[in-house]
């Protein structure tokens, strides 16, 4: 699938996720979170960044248990709650965060 990002063309997988992940920026990000009818904002920012950052030490996308306690560990422990946390992603704060950061789908997600 291509989507056409300011006039940049991106590939994505049948579920949305980069095929390259260099592709990815905020345009891209706030253009997939419109789609799921989501405005982006500085809490969900708060934690793509830190997806982001996550990704860049660990080379994995942070799956949901490992992502609470992320949130936890940076953002306090109100911030790490599930529900705060479907709250900003409610299709799942691991898989939806992920392919608004630009990464691959984390493991263990279905």
């Amino acid at each position: 699938m291509q989507l056409d990002i300011n006039g940049q063309l991106i590939d994505t997988d049948p579920q949305g996720y980069l095929v390259n992940l260099n592709d990815w920026n905020s345009d891209l990000a706030n253009y997939l979170a419109e789609k799921d009818n989501l405005t982006l904002t500085d809490e969900h920012w708060e934690v793509i960044n830190l997806m982001r950052d996550y990704y860049q030490e660990h080379s994995i996308a942070p799956a949901m248990r490992i992502l609470s306690k992320v949130v936890k560990e940076k953002l306090g422990k109100d911030k790490s709650d599930s529900k705060y946390l479907y709250g900003l992603f409610p299709y799942g704060p691991a898989k939806q965060g992920a392919r608004y950061a630009g990464l691959p789908k984390p493991t263990g997600c279905v």
